[in-house]
Parts: C-alpha cells; structure tokens; sequence
C-alpha cells in the first residue's frame, strides 16, 4: 500500500495506522505529495495545509478508480498544536478507513506498545480518572472493551510499579538458542545442534560480561529487582550450562533484593528432571512452560516441536521440582485453529491452575516462515480473532485472574494486543517493570538490548548487543567501554 504524506512530520505514526488497516502489506511511503510511480495503483493520502488564519487536514483514498475524503480544519495558535494536529489526522484516518476496509482496530489510533502507560499519564494529567478515560476513548478512539481492560491492567501494575525504587534494576539474560524455530517467530535465534562451535565461547564471554554488568551496578549503588532468562529457549542448554550461567550471576551480583528469578523452559520438549533441579539450585523460582494451544494439528501446523502430551510432562516435571510459579503461554489467531479448539485450550490451562497465563494474540513477522503467506489469512481472521481473545479473557477473569500487564506488537490479527493474567499476588513482576521502564534493565548476551532509566530524569537510553552469537563474539572487545558509558549516564 501507498502513503502520501504532504505538509507533515507524521510520517511514521502514519505508516504504523494505515499498517493496521491492511495487514502485512508493506507501507511505503512517498512524500511532499509526489505520486505513486502508478498512480493508479491504490494509495492513502496525508495532508496538512496551513492557511492565515487555520489548519486543514485531509486524509484521502484512492482504490479501483474511486477517491475517498474526510477532511477537518483546526486552530493554528493551540499550545499544543502538533500533538493535536497528529492526533486529529490520526482520528482522520482511522474513521476513513475503518468501513472501507471492514477493519475497526480496538485500540483505536493507538500504535505504541503501551497502551498502559498512554492512559497511566492521562490519569495524572487529568482532575478525575473519569476525564482520563473519556480522553483515552475520545482523543484516541480506543474502544469500551479496550478501554476497561486497560484500566484494570493499570490496577494491577500500579501495585507491581510501588515496590521499584530509585536504585532498582533489573537483569535480562539471552540465551538465543532453540531446537527448532516455529513457523511464526522472527526471533534473533540458533538452532542449538547447529551452534555448537559458537556456544562454549558464546558461554565464556557471556559469564564475562555477567561479571562487568554486575561490577557497574556495585559501582552506582544499585538493587536488583527481578533476574530474566529470555530466548531463544534457555532450557535449550544443558544442566551443566545453565548452572554455570546461574552461578556467575550469583558470584556478580546481590541476589539478597531479588524478589523475582525467571528462566524460560518454553519449548516443552527441552526440559528434563536435571535442568530443572540445576534452575532451582541456581536461585530461580518461576518459570515459563508454554503449549501455545491444546490442539496437536495446530501445534503441528506451526512447527511447534512438540506434543500435547510432551506440555503435561514437562508441566508436572516443573510442579515436582518445587516451582510454585509456572507461567503458560496461549496463542489466539493460529493457522488452523477455529474458535471451539482455542476454548478448549483455555480450559484446559485453566484446569491446571498456574500462576500465570499469557493470552497472545498472533503476531507475524515478514521475518517468519509465515510472514510470506499469512497476510490475508491475518486479515480474514480478524473477526475469529476478537472472538477468540475476548472469550480468553472474560473465562480466565472469571476464574479470578486478572490482566497485570499488557503489551501490543505489529501485525497482530485483530490488531489486539497480548496480556498476562494472574490470580492476585501472583503477577510476573519483570514483565511490568519493562512494560512500563519503570527502571533500567541490564541485558547481557546477543541480541540483548539493555534499557537504562535515569532515575530522577526518566530519560531512556539504549544500548545494543550485537544481533547474532557469532557478531557478539567477534565485536564483544568492543564493548570495553560499555560500563563508563553506563556510569556516565546515571551520574
């Protein structure tokens, strides 16, 4: 799809909303009102035209010969004129394209992964909470639906917010190996029986830079909240492994604070009685043992790895190892699964009790075995997607778990978002803390991308791994002066 953008700076708010509207179809963009090479192929048209005394905003579509038009003019002397002109080309959009396309995106012009944090600021720059909300559905045309639950999720991480301090942080581990890649994942990932000339240096230097990270928090002073494994699959390694990994961390740094310690053992079919047993020994306490879904034709039809069957094995292994917080993930939106199938797997996860369930919502990458195909396939199942999601959620509140957090990615079918629910006292407290920067994570290894708060300013600052094990490896001595520039950022 086509985007003209003419008189504003908006471009890419504008290529994320009309992305929405035309699932994983490139937007490319064209500015300064030029035309497309074919003009008559179909194309969105942004304009903002300033006059003496006012501002006009025009949003256009072009397709199969017939032009389409919604403009609105607007004050030029507003205190805030850019983020309302933004916000009004945005709603411009939205309502032009929502019935020519027959896609109405819940989350209204909202693009951000935080919807959370959007309506936590309203609320504190709003007199009343009620005026909060009526502007998060109004100025961003969010829906009733999205809007209750966004409020409930605020709820709950507002309690998770209240315990991070000043001083806090937390650490992230990559470990970018799996055995297999599923058919949706666009992840930086190895395959782990391909990696084995990279991965006893990837280990050694990945232990190193443990060390170094965990030298500069002891320089400034700083308390670790929540300890991460992420992939890649973690349980990938061996027991060995994993407790080498656990045990430089334990050496770097104060694990007295931790009041969370994750690994993921997502794939199923990676977890064994001794990787668990080495997770537990090494200090963690709550891991992530995900199915995806229930249905053994949909796990196949995903590249999934794993059985049914091998999920309840690997459930019961975590339960008798001693873990007493077990996250699952479900999926909605995967190719060939139908609403009936997807309510069974909640039911089934339900009938486990664990402490969390992450309720996704399909999300492909162009990256992705299925990003070359799965485009009207994304758009056609919007509908089966809502259907799926809002079921999720209403069974799992109903079983007293609640949305804690809650995050939104690109190319979602139904253009949902992904939310973990816990029943009350049992909410993953990493996933808030980097849902909302609410302070600085420390990543180490490839891919990882380290997240630095200043803790009086707010001010985000980045810092990035190399992509791939074997580029980490081979620039890693060029990350010398990583642990200055941190302490120059903090101080």
């Amino acid at each position: 799809m086509n985007l003209i953008i003419e008189g504003h700076r908006f471009h890419y708010e504008m290529q994320r909303l009309v992305g929405q509207f035309f699932p994983l179809q490139k937007i490319i963009v064209f500015q300064q009102g030029a035309l497309p090479p074919d003009a008559q192929e179909a194309y969105v048209y942004t304009a903002l035209k300033q006059t003496k005394d006012a501002v006009q905003l025009q949003a256009s579509y072009f397709c199969c010969g017939k032009t389409h038009t919604l403009k609105e003019r607007m004050d030029a002397v507003l205190p805030d004129f850019l983020k309302q002109a933004e916000l009004t080309l945005g709603r411009l959009v939205y309502r032009l394209l929502a019935p020519l396309t027959g896609i109405t995106p819940p989350w209204g012009i909202l693009t951000g992964i935080r919807p959370v944090k959007l309506l936590r600021q309203l609320y504190g720059a709003c007199p009343t909470p009620g005026q909060a909300q009526r502007a998060f559905a109004e100025e961003y045309l969010v829906s009733p639906q999205k809007l209750a639950l966004a409020a409930q999720t605020r709820q709950k991480e507002d309690r998770v917010l209240a315990r991070s301090r000043p001083e806090s942080f937390s650490l992230y581990v990559s470990i970018p190996f799996c055995p297999s890649r599923c058919r949706y994942c666009s992840f930086i990932s190895q395959n782990i029986t391909m990696a084995y000339r990279v991965l006893p240096d990837y280990l050694q230097l990945l232990c190193q830079e443990i060390g170094q990270a965990g030298a500069v928090a002891a320089a400034l002073g700083l308390r670790l909240e929540t300890v991460y494994f992420g992939g890649g699959t973690p349980t990938a390694l061996e027991a060995e492994q994993l407790s080498r990994i656990m045990a430089a961390i334990e050496q770097a740094f104060d694990l007295s604070t931790v009041a969370e310690y994750t690994v993921e053992a997502g794939r199923p079919d990676t977890i064994t009685p001794k990787k668990l047993e080495a997770i537990r020994r090494g200090g963690a306490g709550r891991v992530s043992v995900n199915p995806q879904t229930f249905n053994p034709q949909v796990l196949a039809a995903i590249g999934r790895g794993h059985t049914v069957q091998q999920f309840y094995q690997g459930f019961a292994m975590a339960r008798e190892a001693g873990f007493d917080c077990i996250n699952i993930d479900l999926i909605a939106g995967l190719p060939g699964d139908d609403l009936r199938s997807f309510q069974e797997s909640i039911h089934q996860a339900l009938a486990l009790n664990p402490e969390n369930i992450t309720l996704h919502t399909l999300s492909v990458k162009r990256a992705a075995d299925l990003g070359a195909t799965a485009g009207a396939e994304l758009g056609g199942r919007y509908h089966q997607a809502t259907r799926m999601v809002d079921y999720g959620q209403c069974r799992m509140m109903r079983q007293g778990y609640h949305p804690y957090y809650l995050y939104r990615q690109q190319n979602t079918a139904g253009n949902l978002e992904n939310t973990g629910f816990s029943p009350p006292g049992h909410e993953g407290l990493y996933n808030v803390y980097i849902m909302d920067e609410a302070h600085s994570i420390f990543a180490v290894g490839a891919g990882a991308v380290t997240k630095l708060r200043h803790p009086q300013t707010g001010v985000i600052k980045r810092l990035y791994n190399p992509k791939y094990p074997f580029e980490y490896i081979s620039r890693f001595e060029q990350r010398a002066g990583r642990g200055d520039e941190i302490c120059r950022f903090y101080k």
